[in-house]
């Protein structure tokens, strides 16, 4: 490959932690908002809401859900313990899919397409890590080996 060929086609040193450091506050940031949106607006009306649409333990649901969102949102943004918060964040997207989602594809028409996204961008950081600027990583450099 050439020079220039490479230089267009590889990212400079640390666009990758740049870009998961951006990926973390959107995603993570979404998550605070819409779980905050949960409490908020009266938890009753998510725990109904769950019920109608046949989720499991509707009012439990709907508390691990809310928190999980505020919590596990804020916890993306910091980087902090990013494997776990992000496989149940996205695990979590993946049932709202499947409950509240499944008769369309498009937002427009109820459908799952943003819950998707949502799943596939936890997947993603769950398992590239959070990179470097994060809480995960400034403990990793603190611990000794």
């Amino acid at each position: 490959m050439s020079t220039i060929a490479r230089s267009l086609t590889t990212p400079p040193a640390g666009a990758a932690d740049l870009g998961l450091l951006i990926g973390r506050i959107a995603v993570g940031v979404v998550f605070v908002v819409h779980g905050w949106q949960k409490w908020r607006d009266g938890i009753a009306g998510t725990q109904a809401g769950f019920d109608s649409m046949g989720v499991p333990a509707a009012d439990a649901a709907a508390i691990a859900q809310a928190s999980l969102e505020v919590g596990g949102g804020a916890l993306l943004v910091l980087g902090a313990l990013t494997p776990i918060v992000g496989g149940l964040l996205g695990l979590s997207m993946l049932g709202a899919a499947w409950f509240a989602h499944r008769e369309a594809f498009l937002v427009a028409d109820g459908g799952a397409e943003f819950v998707l996204v949502l799943a596939a961008a936890s997947f993603l950081l769950a398992l590239a890590g959070p990179g470097r600027f994060s809480v995960d990583a400034a403990l990793r450099r603190r611990s000794p080996a």
